[in-house]
């Protein structure tokens, strides 16, 4: 008898408490559709700050605006954390072109991120096209001399997850100037990572690691109509040669900061959970789907526990990140405080895939944990939230260390995400407004119910 009871009081509370969550979600959602203010936050972001590349008079920009509009929300603590950052500048814009004889054909091209310049007057060279790295290196020094070296791999439309298509071919624009220079190219021509055809250069950092500087050779990226156009001539007079002129510099790191808003837990103050997304963006946009989107969201969060009188557990950390697009010097400084002073997180969520429809997360923790956030998810079933998946998180929570922490990414829709990634067309007109606060009360959602939980 004791025991039935106890089966039946035990039930009464799950369906208690699973009736409150679904209420609390249906809040949530419905504050972020009606109350948000992170539309209006990412508005300005994009057309009064602008590009927000890191080290530059808009990355500091950046920083005071969401300093201000944190400041407006009545969190317990608003700061920001200092961090050193690279300085480089793109300079006037870049040129390329061939001459097949009678014409002069151009191609749009952009210098790719901490990239150093041609010569003053351009590099002209004969061209090598080539798939891969692997290609590349086979082809060896001495046929590699001299020459600019044209990495044309697409990204793989085979792929539907857009993101592992970005992972199959990222590694020619990442290591390509570093892997041709040791080989004696003079510089290097990058497809840019787009599944559309267009005439959008999409630049992104290049990684020279410890390469001295006098070995270092230019890289740019072409637009993808741009490295179709250049193969297909290639195909017909393999002799040919291109000309091109960047004049981008790299100056002395200089004090930039992470921005950081704070509800102090109610019953575990000592135990934070963070979330965030990076406040810097690339120079050719406005850096609005990446990523002004996840850090409004981020903020949005912070937003919606206030106006719906949530009092979390633990200590919620809303983090702009400065420093992820080329060097990731904000999150690994917010991860060396953080050990440094002894801090406990216990879960980080970052949103840097885009403003577009939120699909679901992918999850980065033990089973356990893993498991139990996945018995949410017919909670999230009414907002069509469906993913659940193990896997990366996001490069700025990465170096976050805590025993037994949970990572999470919010995974929005992909496919129309790379059309804008890292090129001039990333501007605030790209984002949906209702996209853009569905991913916010996700996020919230998903905050709310592993504090309540934990």
């Amino acid at each position: 008898m004791k025991k039935a009871l106890f089966i039946v009081l035990l039930q009464s509370t799950l369906c208690f408490s699973q009736n409150a969550d679904e209420a609390m979600l249906k809040q949530i959602y419905k504050s972020a559709l009606t109350e948000s203010h992170c539309y209006g936050w990412l508005d300005d972001l994009s057309n009064k700050v602008g590009q927000r590349l890191s080290g530059s008079a808009g990355a500091e920009k950046g920083v005071l605006y969401t300093k201000q509009q944190m400041e407006t929300l009545g969190l317990d603590k608003v700061y920001l954390q200092e961090v050193m950052v690279p300085k480089w500048v793109r300079g006037e814009k870049e040129v390329a072109y061939v001459t097949d004889g009678k014409n002069k054909i151009t191609f749009p091209i952009c210098a790719l991120g901490l990239s150093v310049a041609t010569p003053k007057n351009g590099l002209n060279a004969s061209i090598l096209e080539v798939k891969s790295i692997e290609e590349l290196k086979a082809l060896g020094a001495e046929k590699v001399k001299g020459k600019i070296i044209f990495f044309n791999r697409p990204m793989n439309p085979e792929f539907i997850e857009t993101f592992h298509a970005y992972g199959s071919c990222v590694d020619q624009r990442s290591s390509g100037a570093r892997e041709a220079g040791e080989l004696g190219a003079v510089g290097v021509i990058v497809r840019s990572m787009n599944l559309r055809l267009d005439d959008l250069p999409h630049t992104g950092m290049t990684n020279y690691k410890d390469t001295p500087i006098e070995k270092r050779i230019p890289a740019a990226a072409i637009s993808t109509n741009g490295a179709e156009a250049l193969s297909k001539l290639l195909k017909t007079n393999s002799n040919l040669s291109l000309y091109f002129k960047q004049s981008c510099q790299s100056f002395a790191d200089v004090k930039s900061y992470n921005v950081i808003g704070e509800i102090k837990g109610s019953e575990h103050p000592e135990r934070i959970m963070v979330v965030g997304g990076h406040l810097d963006s690339w120079d050719l946009g406005d850096g609005s789907q990446d990523d002004g989107a996840g850090c409004v969201q981020s903020m949005a969060v912070l937003e919606l526990f206030k106006k719906l009188d949530y009092h979390p557990k633990n200590t919620i950390r809303g983090v702009l990140f400065m420093n992820e697009e080329n060097g990731v010097k904000g999150g690994t400084k917010y991860g060396e405080e953080a050990t440094k002073n002894k801090e406990n997180h216990i879960f980080a969520m970052e949103s840097d895939s885009g403003g577009f429809s939120p699909r679901g997360f992918s999850i980065d923790s033990d089973e356990v944990n893993f498991t139990k956030i996945a018995g949410w998810k017919n909670l999230f079933e009414p907002y069509l939230i469906h993913i659940f998946e193990k896997g990366h998180s996001g490069t700025d929570v990465e170096p976050i260390q805590s025993e037994n922490i949970v990572k999470v990414g919010l995974h929005p829709d992909s496919q129309r995400y790379f059309d804008y990634h890292h090129a001039a067309n990333d501007k605030f007109d790209a984002v949906n407004k209702r996209e853009l606060e569905l991913g916010a009360a996700t996020m919230a959602s998903l905050m709310y119910l592993f504090d309540k939980y934990n």
